[in-house]
């Protein structure tokens, strides 16, 4: 492998994979809602950890999300942060490694369970305000989580097997929209030639991520459609993802997965923003933005977060009002706007 560690990570690197090093039974979380970055990181992890005679176990603060369960191949590895036996496993281990966040609001439930446990952090998220204390890979520059663990596997010499190399292409696979957003740096494009030599298919990966939808995602886009909209001369365009329409179609959050791009796509779109109402009440949101507009400032005037390009939020209300206050507070992050 002719690829190098930045050398900027090198210090940081070394210093976690001692960490992993030494542990003998691991708990891998990532973020609520858990995503291609942070479900590939952990097979990775998994995988590695496992090579190297570490007890490891997943353990996510909401169920670990079924498009994704194809890079673990062996589905007792995840526990349900809801039993018993999870609750002990927590308690037993000696180190918790967090994927793809920094927050401890983040990782939900999950929290309690691994209070005590010293922890390793691996992100590229901007510092949020709850920050989870422990030895830190951090990097806002790194493209995808996926590819500051892919430095931890350099620095350790592997393995290069098809579950760590799936795991960290997927992850930065997903987390560039498919190489199409501002993330995809020439950094991220070594390691995915690096994935690819060492075994990882594009065309499979792509097919079984993006190339395949059971069609109650279709009649849901059918209905969240009609609810397309625009304001601020077309700079910010969003979409609703209507309660009623996704518990009567049976649908299930992977069916949601780049939505948010539909009004991304309108003409003149500075920031696209999906509403999705909760059955609790809610209304779960994501920003994306176009351009210039950082849309983590945007989410984190609603106590969000994310990146500057891709950010969420959860705010309580009916779904007009969140529209109105959200809407109307998108020229504040505007380019050109006062």
């Amino acid at each position: 492998m002719s690829y190098s560690i930045p050398p900027d990570r090198v210090a940081p690197v070394q210093r976690v994979l001692r960490t992993l090093e030494d542990a003998r039974s691991v708990i891998l979380t990532t973020h609520i809602n858990a995503d291609g970055d942070g479900t590939g990181c952990q097979a990775a992890l998994l995988a590695y950890l496992e090579s190297q005679g570490v007890d490891a176990w997943i353990v996510n603060p909401t169920p670990f999300p079924d498009l994704f369960r194809f890079l673990i191949p062996d589905q007792s590895r995840i526990l349900d942060p809801g039993a018993e036996e999870t609750l002990r496993v927590c308690q037993a281990a000696d180190l918790c490694v967090v994927v793809d966040t920094a927050e401890i609001p983040r990782i939900g439930r999950v929290n309690p369970l691994v209070d005590g446990v010293r922890k390793v952090v691996i992100d590229h998220h901007p510092p949020g305000d709850r920050a989870i204390v422990g030895l830190y890979l951090q990097d806002e520059g790194a493209a995808a989580a996926g590819e500051l663990v892919f430095d931890l596997l350099v620095e350790a010499g592997g393995p290069w097997t098809e579950t760590v190399v799936d795991g960290l292409y997927t992850a930065i696979l997903t987390d560039t929209g498919s190489f199409r957003f501002s993330n995809a740096t020439p950094q991220a494009h070594r390691v995915a030639a690096e994935l690819i030599a060492q075994g990882a298919s594009p065309e499979a990966l792509y097919q079984r991520i993006y190339g395949s939808h059971p069609i109650r995602r279709f009649h849901l886009l059918r209905r969240a459609l009609s609810t397309l909209d625009s304001a601020h001369r077309g700079q910010v365009s969003w979409m609703v993802i209507p309660r009623q329409a996704y518990a009567e179609l049976g649908c299930e959050p992977q069916d949601l997965e780049g939505l948010v791009d539909i009004p991304r796509e309108v003409e003149g779109t500075e920031v696209a923003i999906l509403f999705r109402e909760m059955e609790d009440g809610a209304v779960k949101i994501s920003f994306r933005s176009n351009g210039e507009a950082d849309v983590n400032k945007l989410a984190r005037a609603f106590d969000g977060g994310g990146h500057v390009k891709a950010s969420g939020a959860l705010i309580r209300g009916p779904i007009d009002e969140v529209i109105r206050k959200v809407v109307g507070e998108v020229p504040s992050v505007l380019p050109g706007e006062p």
